[in-house]
């Protein structure tokens, strides 16, 4: 009982929303997690919740005034019967990459806040009033450590209701939707829905394998095109200059300072010491020129 009683003392200190709290209360948690402290054992994976116990309607709002009155034997098994509330929230996140012992923890963080704030006078259920603050509580930890690339909640509002029509689009007609027909069934534009769509796509390594076989692995990187080196700019590259040969140097100069170094027709003429119209009629005839060679 003396050992129940320091865990209860130290979980009773846990009632305001900071750092220093919410890591003391990770710690008590996992402690309680990993120990067979008054017969009952929490683990996240693969917990028997049917050694958890369950209490009635009214057990559990003569346990709740005695937990406001400041009972911390009261407080302690109130805590442990709501573990099960907390378990069946964290399931419903089971599908994100959050180790799911943190959001066991981060979800217990919320339940305590959640006995810590509720009014027995309010005439409400505390699971009614806790759900809202356990699932809050998961949601905000994992929007703040699950990614270090920041999406807009306005972007993501707008992925989940176009993989929402998405989702109705398949079941109604059994085929894949097009963006347009997406568009049309959300009122959202085609440019917005294609956005939001990236923008919520987990982010992927370019050494990520994408095919293995005979122990030769092709990476994503492997598939990637680099637009800047293509073969065919550097074909089309060569051939500029092939045909920039047959121009007299002054017209390859105007070329150059024209398309090469984004000179305006007045800076060039400045430059070379002719008038603007002249670079004009200088210009023309070279791109004649070179077109001839290129075609």
């Amino acid at each position: 009982m003396k050992y129940l009683s320091a865990v209860n003392t130290k979980l009773d200190i846990l009632s305001s929303i900071n750092e220093r709290q919410q890591a003391i209360l990770n710690d008590e948690i996992h402690f309680l997690r990993r120990t067979n402290v008054a017969g009952y054992k929490v683990e996240i994976c693969g917990v028997n919740t049917s050694s958890l116990p369950l209490l009635s309607s009214k057990e559990k709002s003569l346990l709740l005034q005695k937990v406001k009155a400041g009972d911390n034997i009261a407080r302690e098994k109130f805590i442990k019967c709501n573990l099960r509330l907390v378990l069946s929230i964290v399931q419903r996140f089971s599908q994100s990459n959050e180790n799911i012992d943190d959001l066991f923890q981060i979800g217990c963080i919320g339940m305590i806040k959640a006995l810590d704030n509720f009014d027995i006078k309010q005439g409400v259920q505390f699971s009614t009033y806790a759900v809202p603050m356990i699932t809050g509580e998961i949601k905000r930890h994992l929007r703040d450590n699950s990614s270090s690339i920041r999406v807009s909640r306005s972007l993501k509002d707008t992925a989940y209701k176009a993989l929402y029509a998405k989702e109705n689009y398949i079941k109604k007609h059994q085929k894949e939707p097009t963006v347009s027909e997406i568009s049309a069934e959300t009122g959202i534009s085609r440019e917005d829905i294609v956005m939001a769509m990236d923008a919520v796509q987990s982010p992927v390594s370019l050494y990520e394998p994408v095919f293995s076989e005979s122990g030769d692995t092709l990476y994503i990187m492997d598939q990637v095109s680099d637009k800047k080196n293509k073969e065919d700019t550097w074909v089309e590259h060569l051939a500029l200059s092939e045909a920039m040969k047959h121009l007299d140097k002054r017209e390859q100069r105007i070329i150059r300072m024209r398309f090469f170094d984004c000179k305006t027709q007045m800076e060039t003429a400045s430059e070379i010491g002719i008038s603007q119209a002249q670079v004009s009629r200088l210009e023309k005839n070279a791109l004649k020129a070179m077109k001839k060679y290129l075609i």
